[in-house]
This record gives C-alpha cells, structure tokens and sequence, in this order.
C-alpha cells in the first residue's frame, strides 16, 4: 500500500511538469531523442535477469544522459538487515552515456538500443519528469522485484511521456507464463540450485499469470515486448529496432549439476537404509531439524518482510515447524502430529507438481515422507 501512495503522489507530480511544460521554453531542441537501453546478464546472481534504462541525447544542447533505477547506497545504516526483509530504499541514477558504456564494456556483458518514436513534446516531458523524479526528495523508491523494479520505471515513465495516448501491444506469449515462470526460465540449465532456491523462497504470489504488461518486469522480455507495441491506429511499432551496441564477452555460464539428482540419490541412500533398519537416529534427527529451521525462516520471510513475492509460501507444508518437535521426540512425537505432517507432504507435493517448481523438491518430499511414515509404523 505505502508503495501504490508513493506512486500516486510521484504521478501527480509528474503530470503537473508535463502541464506545465507548453508554458515554457522546451529544455531539448526538436531534434533530441529517447531510447531505451537492454543490458544482458552479468557473472554476479543479482545481474542474472539484466537491467534497463533511459537514454536521453540532444546533440544540439550537448546532453547524453542515462537515467536508471538499479542503484542503491551500499552505506545505509542497516544495510543487509533492510536488504532481506525489503525495506531497503533504491533510486534513480544519473550518469553519462560514456560512463554508463564503460562498466559494460569491462564487464563484457551485451547492450541494445530501441530509440523510441516521441514527438519532441514528449521526449522534452520524459526528460523533465526523470530530472525531476532525479532530485534527491524524489529519487528513491521502495523496490519490489515483480510489480516495481528498474525495468517496471522506465515502462511506467514511457507511458507517461506519451500523456493519452494509447498503444496496442502484439499477441505475445507473456500472458502465458506466471511471474516464477519466467524467473526460473532464466535460469535452466545453468543455475540450477539458485532456481531451487528461488522455488522454495516464492510463495503463491509468483503463481500469478502475467499480462503482457506485467512481463515487463524483465528488461529482455520488456525490448521484446516494445517491438511489439504500436499506438493505436497507426502501424509501426513505438519503438525502433533494437540496435545492438555491445556484444557479449563474458565466459558462458557452466552448467551446474542438477539438485534433482542430488537429492534423488539422497532419496536412494535413505530409502536403503529404512530398508535394512540402519538409519540413525541422529540422522532423521538431522534432516527433520534442518526442515524445519527452513520453514521458521520462509515464516519469517512470509510475516516478519515487506516482500511481495514470499508471501503466502506453501512451501512450509513440507519444510513445517512441526519437524523440529518431530526432531526432538522422533517415534514418541504424537501420532496427531505425524499423521498431520504426513498430509502436509502431499499437498506440497501436488503443489509443486502443479506450479511447475524445481523437480529437484519432489525426492526432497520423499525422503521426510518415508521417515515421518516410519515414525507412523513405530
């Protein structure tokens, strides 16, 4: 909520500087243009999903600025503390096209470039509204990773550039995918056991189908969307056709070995050893604690966060603070408690089955299933 109001109170800003704007004298000449900047995937796991930005250039007035809403202050008090329960603030940047060229260009990732059809009315209201929201009373936002991020800005502030006008955007394939399907999609194949990660920290929110629009949440999937999009009644797109400025030099990411297979082995060993009577009882002791201590943190995550998206996580189903009373009185725990924490495996796994999670969580399942199910025998 407090995200929707500082949204509004930003938009009515903004739209009093476009009113205001045929009052006087435009800052670019006619001749200054808009563009949109896709930058490609970096080595570090924050930068797997890419980034975007604004370019504003008028080379009458001398101005070559890129505008973009990815940067945050490593100095905030707190930092990591705020970091994890999603109360840490981002902003708006300001650089030089050059300077912003070089961190790409060192790090060898890819950069396109879409210059965006605007008249100049609207190209000077996208300059006057990023300087504006530039000021430091106005630069920071509370980041959110689906509904407003660096790519969702500079969507929200092209649409407000173009004032009424609307647009149209092509039959594209965004609409069916949920917002987890197009993370994970990302990350197949090569980062496997962050997308497991991910599975087990996205709670149903994630699960939502995305519009077109809301698919713009992911700077590719937004360069691909844009050429897609036309203002209604004309026939070319609003975009230009991206422009690729920088190539990717990066080493390509090795594939990673799959979880799946890990915890299918896991599975194999433990269900050998229930076979022959020789699990220890400090092992089932082990995996039921370390069950639980994960389903305590996706609570802290679910109540004790601003976050969207781990809200709602289905995923203490199986990882239950019940296993750690389990832990703790083994085939002593009330038959209640097993009984009921054999039922909570069963929609977890029909969940993730469902939605399309990890695979690598179904032998996970498994093997607490088959040990709580002993506890159950004895």
């Amino acid at each position: 909520m407090r995200m929707r109001r500082g949204f509004v109170v930003l938009l009515i800003g903004l739209i009093g500087l476009i009113g205001n704007l045929r009052a006087q004298e435009m800052p670019l000449s006619e001749t200054a243009v808009a563009s949109i900047l896709t930058c490609g995937p970096g080595d570090d796991f924050y930068t797997t999903f890419g980034h975007s930005a604004l370019r504003i250039k008028d080379t009458v007035r001398g101005v070559d600025l890129v505008y973009n809403y990815g940067t945050f202050d490593f100095d905030t008090p707190h930092f990591y503390w705020k970091f994890m329960r999603g109360q840490l603030n981002y902003m708006l940047g300001r650089s030089s096209f050059e300077g912003f060229m070089e961190e790409y260009v060192y790090y060898g990732r890819a950069v396109w470039e879409q210059r965006l059809y605007l008249e100049p009315q609207e190209v000077n209201n996208l300059y006057l509204m990023l300087e504006w929201n530039y000021l430091p009373e106005n630069c920071c936002y509370r980041y959110d990773f689906f509904r407003d991020n660096c790519a969702t800005r500079i969507r929200d502030m092209v649409r407000l550039s173009l004032g009424h006008t609307d647009t149209i955007i092509a039959d594209y394939n965004g609409s069916v995918r949920t917002y987890r399907r197009w993370v994970t999609h990302e990350l197949e194949g090569t980062l496997e056991w962050w997308r497991l990660g991910i599975d087990i920290l996205f709670g149903l929110p994630a699960d939502h189908r995305c519009t077109d629009v809301e698919s713009m949440f992911l700077p590719i999937v937004m360069r691909d969307v844009y050429a897609g999009t036309y203002p209604k009644g004309e026939d070319g797109p609003i975009v230009d056709e991206a422009v690729q400025l920088l190539s990717e030099r990066r080493a390509p990411v090795s594939r990673s070995f799959p979880p799946v297979v890990v915890f299918a082995l896991v599975f194999v060993a433990v269900a050998l050893l229930t076979w022959k009577q020789r699990m220890p009882r400090w092992a089932d002791r082990t995996l039921f604690a370390l069950a639980g201590v994960v389903g305590l943190f996706l609570l802290f995550m679910w109540f004790g966060t601003d976050h969207y998206c781990t809200q709602w996580n289905l995923n203490v189903l199986w990882a239950s603070p019940l296993l750690i009373l389990i832990a703790i009185r083994l085939e002593h725990s009330p038959k209640w408690a097993l009984w009921l924490q054999e039922g909570c495996f069963a929609v977890a796994a029909v969940w993730v089955i469902v939605c399309g999670l990890s695979l690598a969580l179904i032998p996970l399942i498994l093997t607490l299933a088959l040990r709580v199910g002993v506890m159950i025998k004895n």
